[in-house]
C-alpha cells in the first residue's frame, strides 16, 4: 500500500466526522445519547457545506455547530443548565444583522447573556463591511460564520429576534419574539453599515437591560 493510499482514511471527511462524534459522544455521556451525536455531527456538516465555497476547514466548524447544537437540545430538555438567559438572533443569511446583534452582545452583556445567531438561508460567510465596522469598535468575529437555523436552538432560547427572515423562525410557547426591522447591510457603503450597526447597538442595549438589569 502507497502512502498516499496508508493516508486516505485519515484524511476521508466521514473518518474525521465520525472522530468528531466520538469526542463529542464522550463529552454529553449521559447527556445525549451517540446515535443523536452522530446524527447531530452529520446533519451540521451537510447543513455547511450547502452553502460552503471550500471544505478545507468545514468538518471543524461542523463539529463546533453539532456542539453548540447538542449543547442546546440538552438545554432543552433541562438536562444542562442555562446559567444566563439564552438569545438567538435570525436573519437570512446570517451574515450581516443577526452576526452584528450576536457579537455586540457578547461584548455588551459578556457572559450575563448566552447568544446565538442562525439564518433561514446562511450565506456563504460574514459580510466583509459587516467585518470592518465590528473592528472598528474593537469587536473581532473571525471564529464566527453563518449557521442554518435550527429546531434546537430555537427551542433552547428565552427571546428569539428575527430581522427581516419572515415566518421562517418556528414559534413555541413560553419564549419571547421581537422582530426588528433593519436595513440588511448587503449592498451599503460602510457608512449605511454603521448606522445599521449602531442602531443594533441601541436595540441590544435596551434588550440587554430589559433581560439581566
Amino acid at each position: 500500500m502507497s502512502a498516499g493510499r496508508g493516508q486516505d482514511p485519515l484524511l476521508s471527511v466521514e473518518a474525521t466526522l465520525r472522530r468528531a462524534t466520538q469526542r463529542l459522544a464522550h463529552q454529553f455521556a449521559g447527556i445525549v445519547n451517540e446515535e443523536t451525536v452522530e446524527r447531530v455531527v452529520f446533519e451540521s456538516y451537510t447543513a455547511l457545506a450547502r452553502t460552503a465555497r471550500v471544505d478545507t476547514h468545514l468538518a471543524s466548524l461542523a463539529e463546533k455547530f453539532a456542539r453548540d447544537r447538542l449543547t442546546a437540545l440538552a438545554q432543552s430538555k433541562g438536562l444542562i443548565a442555562k446559567p444566563a438567559p439564552e438569545v438567538l438572533y435570525v436573519c437570512v443569511q446570517n451574515s450581516g444583522r443577526s452576526q452584528m446583534a450576536a457579537a455586540l452582545t457578547r461584548a455588551i452583556a459578556g457572559d450575563r447573556v448566552h447568544v446565538r445567531s442562525a439564518g433561514s438561508q446562511p450565506g456563504v460567510s460574514i459580510l466583509p463591511s459587516v467585518v470592518t465596522v465590528l473592528e472598528e469598535i474593537g469587536i473581532n468575529v473571525d471564529e464566527e460564520f453563518p449557521k442554518p437555523l435550527t429546531d434546537d436552538v430555537v427551542r433552547a432560547a428565552d427571546a428569539v429576534i428575527t430581522m427581516g427572515c419572515g415566518d421562517a423562525c418556528p414559534v413555541y410557547p413560553g419564549k419571547r419574539y421581537l422582530d426588528w426591522e433593519l436595513t440588511d447591510p448587503a449592498g451599503l457603503d460602510l457608512d449605511g453599515v454603521r448606522e445599521v450597526r449602531d442602531e443594533i447597538r441601541r436595540r441590544v442595549e435596551t434588550l440587554v437591560t430589559e433581560l439581566v438589569g
